[in-house]
């Protein structure tokens, strides 16, 4: 339906991803302004570009791989103009306990720092194969690139994330 031009027929097929969407953009970008904006132009490429799927593949993973190179497009454009800060977009929803927030908060901004020692490709294969699950194919199919490529990064990242919680953030390993 959705294929043949109807464009109410797209909400449907996009409701079940737009929270691990969301999730990916962040983890990509670090930034929850930054992650609903990409999400937010990888949800109106695919419409725009919906034409183009190729239906032999699943649609999460193409999904994804628009808001991986998104991100990508939104990271490097950020550098360009200039660091932001992501501290201010932490803030506790309503409701919350404030010390699960602190602890929330800090677990993030300890994530983060561990994260920020991975190269560009090491972190899109760390959080898509890790933390969003998807597998080795694909990965690799979401980033454009060799099923090899992914294990190399993947295998890099993991020893790279050991090494930095290890020396910046000790304290992540006494719960092992």
């Amino acid at each position: 339906m959705v294929l043949a031009g109807r464009s109410e027929a797209f909400e449907p097929l996009v409701t079940p991803y737009r929270g691990s969407l969301l999730a990916l953009a962040f983890r990509l970008t670090g930034n929850r302004e930054d992650a609903k904006e990409v999400a937010q132009e990888a949800l109106l490429r695919a419409f725009r570009h919906l034409a183009r799927y190729d239906t032999s593949r699943s649609f999460r993973n193409w999904l994804f791989q628009i808001a991986a190179n998104q991100a990508r497009d939104r990271l490097q454009k950020r550098r360009r103009e200039a660091d932001m800060a992501a501290a201010a977009s932490r803030e506790l929803p309503p409701g919350e306990d404030p010390e699960a927030g602190r602890r929330a908060r800090e677990f993030r901004s300890d994530l983060e720092r561990c994260l920020s020692v991975l190269g560009q490709r090491e972190r899109e294969v760390f959080i898509l194969r890790d933390l969003e699950e998807l597998d080795i194919k694909e990965t690799a199919r979401t980033l454009g690139c060799s099923t090899i490529s992914v294990r190399v990064n993947l295998s890099s990242a993991r020893r790279k994330l050991r090494d930095a919680v290890r020396t910046i953030c000790p304290h992540l390993e006494e719960g092992r």
